[in-house]
């Protein structure tokens, strides 16, 4: 037996398998794993070379005190030793792939980091060890790639979760995290999700978007973008409305960009995904309870610790619940220039959930009180659609106008008008403008913003 075989069997009487579940979620799944099996069944000497490598490079590397890049080429130059001396009966390329195989599961998250390192993958989903499903393009994919059992993809999740301090577990078993990129994740395991652990990973570019960019890729226009660039550096109060996956967190992302430099800005998120570019930037990021249900921090108990942290801006990532109230008082008392964002269908559809969202703070005012904090506190709401080709539009620019009755009054100012499909499907259209000069155009130009008249014609 080769140096390289007994220190993998060694490992291996140790542990009693290759790889340990987490204690803490072990629980979680069933004892007995059944292995996906998948279409294309590898070779014995393929899927022993994988796990004996394996096995062997996981108490080689704990030998060395290297991190990073260093840590990489250790394992490529351990793997390849160990492929030289073992995988004499495996193919070049087959010896490649089990290297490359091994080094996903020891520096990386397992079958899913070919596609996490895809530029042009937008969201991996996980349903179960053999669904591994993406989007690209705004079009869903299935994957060739699969998890070995329950147990492989529960590593892949401890591994993910570890680093930001939460928990999955059988008390616990649904979480939301995020990637050191900021991708944010969602992990649900059994006995929620009656399929196995389940993975949806929201991916973010390397490169932080700009509005250079949302124009290029036809989500607004080059008009509407000057206007959203003039209502922020005015510090007019914006929410952003959108249904999931309308691209809302991107959208928010560059209207903050349009922020001063030399502003103090505090982000409130429940997993931190915003990436600013302005120095001052103090991001907050709420805590879920402990594991004896204690130590729970909610984004509106970070709203009112900001207003006490003498921000010029607070930028909530997303409001779900009673601290929406907390948000329309600060707008109201000062805080201009505030950006949020919320799940809604249309502008007129997210001030109803606002309405919704203020009652669940357990303070019983009348309809009217709210429709009132409503409406003084927005001043323009921002819809972002996903159409059904995929792209994302920013299809509303709507300003608040204030009461008439008992009823909010919204004003158009810049819509996108569909007119058809192309063959392949691509949704056309054009961003036109309501015709209509809006109320606050007065206060843009008090702060130095000139509105040209062709802004508010018919059509550009």
């Amino acid at each position: 037996m080769s140096i390289f075989r007994r220190a993998a069997a060694d490992k291996k009487e140790k542990t009693g398998e290759s790889q340990s579940i987490p204690k803490e979620i072990s629980a979680a799944v069933q004892t007995e794993a059944t292995p996906v099996v998948k279409p294309s069944a590898r070779k014995k000497e393929f899927l022993d070379i994988q796990a004996q490598m394996h096995a062997y490079l996981m108490d080689e590397i704990k030998k060395y005190a290297a991190s990073g890049e260093q840590e990489r080429t250790k394992v490529r130059e351990l793997g390849q030793a160990y492929l030289d001396e073992e995988g004499s009966r495996l193919t070049f390329e087959e010896k490649q792939e089990v290297l490359q195989l091994v080094e996903h599961e020891l520096l990386a998250y397992g079958p899913i980091t070919p596609l996490l390192e895809d530029p042009q993958v937008t969201e991996i989903m996980v349903n179960g060890p053999s669904q591994i499903y993406y989007e690209k393009r705004g079009k869903l994919y299935g994957s060739e790639a699969s998890f070995q059992d329950h147990a492989h993809v529960l590593r892949v999740i401890e591994r993910i979760v570890a680093p930001i301090g939460r928990r999955v577990d059988e008390s616990s078993p649904m979480v939301d995290a995020r990637l050191p990129d900021g991708s944010r994740v969602n992990v649900i395991i059994p006995p929620l999700s009656l399929k196995g652990p389940s993975i949806t990973i929201r991916k973010f570019s390397a490169r932080a978007l700009e509005v250079e960019d949302l124009i290029r890729y036809g989500t607004l226009s080059e008009e509407m973008s000057q206007f959203l660039n003039a209502c922020v550096k005015s510090r007019l109060n914006i929410f952003i409305s959108g249904g999931t996956g309308a691209g809302k967190t991107t959208l928010l992302n560059v209207m903050s960009s349009f922020i001063p430099h030399d502003e103090r800005i505090i982000t409130i998120e429940d997993a931190a995904e915003l990436r600013l570019s302005q120095e001052h930037v103090l991001p907050l990021e709420a805590r879920p309870a402990n594991i004896e249900g204690r130590g729970q921090v909610t984004i509106r108990e970070l709203v009112r610790n900001a207003l006490r942290m003498r921000p010029d801006r607070i930028v909530v990532g997303e409001v779900r619940g009673a601290e929406t109230l907390d948000m329309l008082q600060a707008m109201n008392t000062g805080h201009d220039g505030s950006l949020s964002t919320g799940h809604a269908n249309s502008p007129r559809d997210m001030l109803s959930r606002l309405e919704t969202m203020v009652l669940m703070a357990g303070i019983e005012l009348p309809v009217r009180a709210i429709r009132e904090q409503i409406a003084s506190a927005i001043d323009i709401i921002v819809h972002q659609s996903r159409m059904k080709d995929g792209a994302r539009r920013v299809t509303h620019i709507t300003e608040v106008l204030g009461m008439e009755g008992d009823t909010i009054v919204l004003q158009d100012l810049f819509l996108f008008e569909e007119t058809g499909r192309t063959a392949d499907g691509a949704v056309t259209g054009a961003f036109v403008s309501a015709g209509i000069r809006p109320k606050i155009a007065d206060q843009l130009e008090l702060n130095g913003f000139k509105l040209p008249a062709s802004w508010f014609m018919r059509q550009w």
